[in-house]
């Protein structure tokens, strides 16, 4: 059995509501064992006998599909891969000078070269970006940043979902 973090992508955001319980009981039905949610913006821990991220992540969307009626793009890590992108982004410093927000977007896919170095260009006050593998580091400050999640996914070409890295921390000292 192998144990795997899934981020789900816009839930409990613009009508789509998904109980966590529910959610829970929905994923345990359907063979995933230790589930386990974390707030309701679609942390979601699962064991499971698949051994490979990229199948999890595809029974997840198919199974949310059927089950809620509309698609939940879905980003599956391992525990290592989440302790990773932990260590990479500890030492990491805000980029501008008025200590925004940090947050850490999980991307489906990795994003090509050219992508990542016009995401990392962005130059709007108090925003900025750094792209590690299939993650992205944002800082965001104001209150209306222009970077937003849609803004990236058009500039790497790929969708991704964002966590506060608040939340990235107590996912990892949790579930990795």
């Amino acid at each position: 059995m192998a144990t795997f973090i899934a981020f789900l992508r816009a839930v409990n955001v613009g009508g789509r509501t998904v109980k966590m319980a529910a959610l829970r009981e929905e994923l345990e039905d359907n063979g995933f064992t230790d589930v386990a949610t974390f707030i309701a913006s679609g942390n979601v821990k699962v064991t499971t006998p698949m051994r490979s991220a990229a199948k999890v992540e595809t029974e997840l969307e198919k199974l949310l599909q059927g089950w809620l009626g509309f698609d939940v793009p879905t980003m599956v890590r391992t525990p290592r891969q989440l302790t990773e992108v932990y260590v990479a982004g500890a030492p990491l410093k805000s980029p501008v000078s008025d200590a925004p927000r940090h947050y850490v977007s999980f991307l489906k896919d990795k994003p090509s070269a050219a992508a990542v170095k016009a995401l990392e260009a962005w130059d709007k006050p108090q925003e900025r970006a750094q792209v590690v593998g299939r993650e992205v580091h944002l800082w965001l400050g104001g209150d209306r940043p222009k970077l937003t999640n849609a803004q990236m996914e058009k500039v790497l070409g790929t969708l991704g979902t964002a966590r506060d890295w608040k939340t990235l921390v107590r996912l990892t000292d949790a579930w990795a």
